[in-house]
């Protein structure tokens, strides 16, 4: 185990201990699990950003080329006036 020191607000400090008091565990505990939760949010979106700029358009196309065309589901229907971002470009 490591041990960090942080400045955090007061009001964030009382938050952990409340916390920590409610699920009847320390506030090491509270604060580990909100940095891993944390950390865990921005790996995330790093790998979303990643692979998004793996995509190519040209084989998004030709995935949904294969996509049957057919009127929506009930209930699946876009509401009126709706635009495409993507006929906007």
């Amino acid at each position: 185990m490591t041990t960090i020191e942080a400045q955090v607000p007061d009001y964030l400090a009382r938050l952990a201990r409340e916390a920590a008091a409610k699920e009847n565990v320390s506030v090491d505990q509270i604060v580990a699990l909100a940095l891993a939760s944390q950390v865990s949010a921005w790996g995330v979106r790093d790998n979303m950003a990643t692979r998004a700029a793996r995509g190519k358009l040209v084989d998004f196309d030709l995935i949904m080329s294969k996509a049957p065309d057919v009127p929506p589901q009930p209930g699946d229907e876009l509401p009126p006036g709706y635009v495409s971002p993507l006929s906007q470009k």
